[in-house]
C-alpha cells in the first residue's frame, strides 16, 4: 500500500493530468493557454506536471480558456480533496492552534459514530481545560506557532460538547500508557483521570483501556479517528492525514476491532484508571 503522502501526490497528478487533457482537447498549446489566462507559460507547465497545485481561480481560468467552464467545479473539488489528504502540521498551525480546533466543529457535529484510538494522549473531546492547556502549550512551543493556547483551549472545549449533546456515539480505546504519561502537574493529571471516570458513565460512551499486561494481537498504532465508517484522520508527528478510500477506512476499522479484543471495560477499566490516580506522586 502506498504511503498517505504518495497517495496525495497521485491525486494531485490526476488533477494535473485532467487539466492537460482539457488543454489538448481544446487544441491549444501551453503558450496559448498562458496568454488566454494572463500568466506565464512556465506556470502552465508547473500546473500540468503537478509541480504547483492550482488554486480555484487557476482552475476556473484554465477551464474558461479551454471552453469547458462547466468542468471547473468538479476539478476544484478534486483538487481540494487531494490538497487535504496529507497536510503538514506547520501549514495547519501556521496561524496558531485555535483555528484548527474550530475547523473540526462541522465534522464533529455531523458525525454519529466515532471510533477513536489513542496511544499517546487522552482523546481531545475527553480532555479537561487544564490538561488541554498543558498539552497545547507543549505543542505550540515545539512547533513554534503563535501563542493562542487560551483561545484554542476554549475552542476545544466548545467542540467537545458533542460528547453530551446531539445523537452521537463514541467507541474509544486508549492504551494504559495514556493514563500514565504525565501531561501537566500531578493535580492536572488527577483531575483528568477523574474526569475519564465520570464520562465513562455516559450512555453514549464506550471506553476501553488496553492494559500493559494484555497479550497483544495488535501492536500500538498511531492515534486515529474514524468518522461514520467513511473517513479516517490519522495524526503523525509531522502531518495530519485523511483517508477516504473504502479500503483504507476498512483497514483502520479492522485494526480497531483487533485492539478492542484485548481492551478492559467497565469495572476493570475503572480499576486501571484508579490505579493510575493512586500512582501519582
Amino acid at each position: 500500500m502506498s504511503s498517505p503522502s504518495s497517495k496525495a501526490q497521485e491525486a494531485r497528478e490526476a488533477v494535473a493530468a485532467r487539466l492537460r487533457e482539457i488543454r489538448l482537447d481544446a487544441g491549444i498549446t501551453g503558450r496559448e493557454l498562458a496568454v488566454r489566462c494572463g500568466w506565464s507559460e512556465s506556470k502552465s507547465s508547473r500546473i500540468e506536471h503537478a509541480k504547483t497545485p492550482p488554486s480555484d481561480a487557476d482552475i476556473k481560468a484554465w477551464c474558461a480558456a479551454c471552453g469547458v467552464s462547466e468542468q471547473a467545479a468538479d476539478l476544484m473539488a478534486a483538487s481540494r480533496q487531494a490538497d487535504s489528504m496529507y497536510v503538514q502540521w506547520k501549514r495547519l498551525q501556521r496561524t496558531g492552534l485555535r483555528r484548527l480546533q474550530e475547523s473540526g466543529v462541522p465534522l464533529y457535529e455531523q458525525t454519529r459514530q466515532f471510533h477513536v484510538y489513542c496511544s499517546n494522549v487522552v482523546p481531545g473531546f475527553f480532555q479537561t481545560p487544564a490538561y488541554a492547556t498543558a498539552l497545547l502549550t507543549s505543542i505550540a512551543r515545539f512547533r513554534e506557532t503563535p501563542d493562542d493556547v487560551s483561545e484554542a483551549v476554549t475552542a476545544r472545549m466548545e467542540r467537545s460538547q458533542v460528547v453530551r449533546e446531539g445523537d452521537h456515539r463514541f467507541a474509544v480505546l486508549v492504551e494504559e500508557s495514556v493514563l500514565r504519561y504525565r501531561i501537566g502537574s500531578v493535580e492536572v493529571m488527577a483531575a483528568q483521570l477523574g474526569y475519564l471516570l465520570s464520562v465513562m458513565a455516559l450512555p453514549s460512551i464506550s471506553l476501553g483501556i488496553i492494559p500493559f499486561s494484555a497479550p497483544r494481537t495488535a501492536w500500538p498504532l498511531e492515534t486515529f479517528t474514524v468518522f461514520d465508517r467513511k473517513r479516517v484522520h490519522v495524526e503523525t508527528l509531522s502531518a495530519a492525514i485523511k483517508e477516504t478510500q473504502p479500503g483504507d477506512v476498512a483497514l483502520y476499522l479492522k485494526a480497531f476491532k483487533n485492539l478492542k479484543e484485548v481492551a478492559a471495560y467497565g469495572a476493570k477499566a475503572r480499576a486501571l484508571i484508579a490505579a493510575a490516580i493512586n500512582a501519582l506522586d
